[in-house]
């Protein structure tokens, strides 16, 4: 190496160790942001005052249930802090109180009374997210809420979840109390939707293969330990001794961490005949529920608990992530039989529209639709009466297992009109005549949106090397992890047909979660109607009906999504986002949701804003 280029050697390491030192510095001062972030959001700098005005007698509580929570919106899974937050002030406006676990118990127990209005609200997994990102809310509504923790996890060190140390300081703050959800998360008896038997997964193999599962799996104290024709693979003492054992892993390891065991309890899964899919469980799992719990939530999908309901077979609704808080208010109006105030949300843009069914918000740029329970929500555009030549912008973001739809030129009892409709997978221009509906055209949206298309037998065939895939990574011993991988090796070298040589196409079903996302540009002119979709033109077409008429927007139920927890939701929200409707052909708009000026300005930097926190929470 020449002198010189050892000169050049020198200051390019000079140069890289200070980049080294920078970015360490960087990392370690971005650590400490996010601990100090972390150690304040679980610090409660006030105390939860006890609601004092119990005049209720026999109306009884209603019990909602959030899986977790995160800062920014996206997941179909964790409710945003913002929706969280939309959700239980829209509760309090109603006249919602929170109660405590001791509440309930002398409800059922002493016959004490209950506020007017009265919820018991749970976190369900014991999540450090939810505690940071619920705080404020609960400080802000003086609500109280319980914590439901696996102990399983105390000794796993995973910063996801709450330690004993964590629960105790939540509880002190005065604004929590804890739960259980049981000793662990196990599963037993799994199946993939091909029967294919895999038998019993920790959550993380669980998480591998689930979307290839059907409903045929259980968990861990619901059944017997059976093999692949449903023959119990153990005896009735042995299947005592199994449930046992974890009930009592669960009193101990919460009386040495925390000191008590909490005297509230989810039985999982939910929705049993009782506490079980045996009689033989049922009656095991009943004897160490009473024996340790004082009351236990059994079941889910309905948020009602009266006084003639058994303090050990309640039940509780779980909001899931994607409900805007007209669905939470229409699924208690109709679970509690008493009126709901809905929220409109921004009244300028709501006052341009007429309710006719249903439920609207209008937020940010979104326009929420929510539907009767197994029913429609329907809107129409005040002052439409006489659009006929135009052209329309939107992106519809309501969940696949629904109905979207957007009625055009409409007389104003709907006997007559054009429609765009989004149906689970399919995109359908339909004509109404006097009462008699018509497709002019049908498109798949999966084809559209050019996805993969897949057979039958490759979709097994993924299934079970998914299967032996997460064998292989969970394996016991580096001897069963060789077989797994030996088997996953030889089934990946399996020819399997394919649609293009004959085989039946996959058509997968709907999930209840499955999220929709599609961005529609529709022109009608004269007797033609065109159609683009995620800026590909799929449709052009004649219709009959050319008289002028009026703008609908239609949310639908059209029964359950596939759901490996057998949800129950009988309401559906169409999301309109963006919609913007121009008269043709002087191109005015005659309706826009879309933000213009300042307010656009401070929209898009607000969605920045949370796009960026959203990338700190992910990934530091």
């Amino acid at each position: 190496m020449t002198k010189k280029e050892q000169v050049y050697e020198r200051e390019f390491s000079k140069t890289r160790n200070r980049r080294k030192i920078t970015r360490t510095i960087l990392q370690l001062l971005i650590l400490l942001v996010l601990c100090i972030f972390v150690i304040y959001s679980l610090f409660y700098t006030k105390t939860y005052q006890p609601y004092t005005d119990k005049t209720q007698s026999q109306d009884g509580f209603i019990a909602l249930s959030y899986f977790g929570v995160q800062k920014t919106a996206g997941s179909q899974l964790l409710i945003s802090q913002d929706r969280l937050r939309e959700q239980l002030e829209a509760l309090k406006k109603q006249g919602y109180e929170t109660i405590t676990e001791e509440d309930i118990y002398n409800y059922y127990e002493n016959g004490t009374k209950l506020p007017p209005k009265a919820v018991f609200l749970m976190f369900e997994d014991g999540r450090r997210d939810t505690a940071i990102f619920s705080k404020d809310i609960l400080q802000d509504l003086n609500y109280k809420a319980t914590i439901f923790t696996y102990p399983e996890n105390f000794a796993k060190k995973d910063n996801k979840f709450l330690t004993p140390d964590d629960l105790k300081n939540l509880t002190k703050s005065s604004y929590w109390e804890l739960g259980t959800n049981g000793y662990r998360l196990h599963y037993i008896n799994v199946f993939d939707r091909y029967d294919n038997y895999l038998g019993e997964m920790n959550p993380l193999m669980f998480g591998m293969v689930h979307q290839y599962l059907g409903r045929r799996y259980n968990h861990y104290l619901m059944d017997y330990i059976r093999d692949k024709y449903g023959v119990p693979k153990e005896s009735y003492q042995r299947m005592k001794d199994r449930i046992s054992y974890d009930y009592e892993k669960l009193e101990n390891t919460y009386i040495n961490e925390i000191g008590y065991v909490p005297p509230v309890s989810v039985l999982m899964h939910a929705n049993t005949g009782s506490f079980g899919n045996n009689p033989q469980v049922s009656s095991v799992n009943a004897y160490w529920l009473k024996k340790l719990f004082k009351m236990n939530f059994n079941r889910e999908g309905y948020s009602l608990n009266t006084k003639n309901s058994s303090i050990y077979d309640l039940t509780r609704m779980q909001p899931q992530a994607w409900w805007p808080v007209n669905h939470l208010l229409m699924r208690i109006k109709y679970d509690t039989k008493q009126d709901v105030n809905f929220e409109t949300g921004d009244t300028k843009r709501a006052d341009k529209w007429s309710i006719l069914k249903g439920a609207y918000e209008f937020s940010d740029e979104k326009i929420y639709l929510t539907s009767l329970p197994e029913a429609q929500g329907i809107i129409q555009l005040k002052k439409s009466n006489n659009y006929k030549n135009i052209k329309l912008n939107v992106e519809l973001l309501g969940n696949k297992q629904g109905t979207q739809e957007i009625l055009l030129r409409s007389d104003d009892n709907m006997a007559n009109y054009i429609a765009l409709i989004v149906s689970g997978r399919d995109l359908i221009i339909q004509e109404n005549l006097n009462g008699e509906k018509k497709d002019l055209a049908k498109e798949n949206l999966d084809k559209i949106n050019d996805l993969p298309i897949v057979s039958i037998p490759q979709d097994e065939h993924n299934s079970e090397e998914k299967a032996l895939e997460t064998f292989s990574r969970y394996a016991s011993s580096t001897g069963q992890d060789e077989v797994y991988i030996k088997r996953l090796k030889e089934k990946s070298e399996e020819s399997v047909p394919s649609v293009a040589d004959g085989a039946q196409e996959y058509i997968p079903a709907i999930n209840a979660n499955e999220k929709g996302d599609e961005k529609i540009s529709l022109t009608l002119q004269g007797n033609n109607i065109s159609v683009s979709v995620n800026d590909k033109q799929v449709i052009s077409t004649a219709v009959s009906l050319t008289n002028e008429g009026s703008i609908f927007l239609i949310s639908a139920w059209s029964g359950h999504g596939f759901d490996q927890r057998n949800l129950t939701d009988d309401v559906y929200d169409a999301v309109f986002s963006g919609l913007t409707v121009t008269n043709l052909p002087n191109e005015n708009i005659l309706f826009t949701s879309k933000y213009t000026g300042i307010d656009k300005i401070e929209y898009n930097i607000k969605n920045y804003i949370n796009v960026l926190i959203g990338w700190f929470v992910k990934y530091l």
